[in-house]
């Protein structure tokens, strides 16, 4: 069984930015943690969820073109922990924002087997 749980989200301006952390524990911990592939995804009221980013166990990072050059995604193997640094928020970035881990790097949810509960950003323009 894998968990994970996601913080840092929250309510900030325009402009503004934040940075969600999300850590593992269960089978993905120790060095179980570093063969994931971990992807971030996020869901706003009425939509489907979306691909943010997504980085593969050795580290190479894969972004949708919505958030390319603002928002960063980076993993911490000894924490067990995935970040994604969001800078310059938007209020279309508004949306419960989901941890995921997988086995297969993609952009499709179906693709990962674990996700966290989700973290609320919320942008005001």
């Amino acid at each position: 069984q894998v968990q994970l749980v996601e913080s840092g989200g929250g309510l900030v301006q325009a402009g503004d930015s934040l940075r969600l952390s999300c850590v593992a524990s269960g089978q993905t911990s120790g060095r179980g943690f570093a063969t994931y592939n971990m992807g971030w995804f996020r869901q706003a009221p009425g939509k489907d969820r979306e691909f943010v980013a997504a980085m593969t166990k050795s580290g190479s990072p894969y972004y949708a073109e919505s958030v390319e050059g603002r928002f960063t995604i980076s993993r911490d193997n000894a924490k067990n922990t995935v970040y994604l640094q969001m800078n310059g928020l938007k209020s279309e970035d508004t949306a419960i924002y989901y941890c995921s881990s997988g086995t297969i790097i993609s952009n499709t949810p179906s693709e990962y087997a674990y996700w966290g509960q989700g973290t609320q950003v919320t942008v005001s323009s």
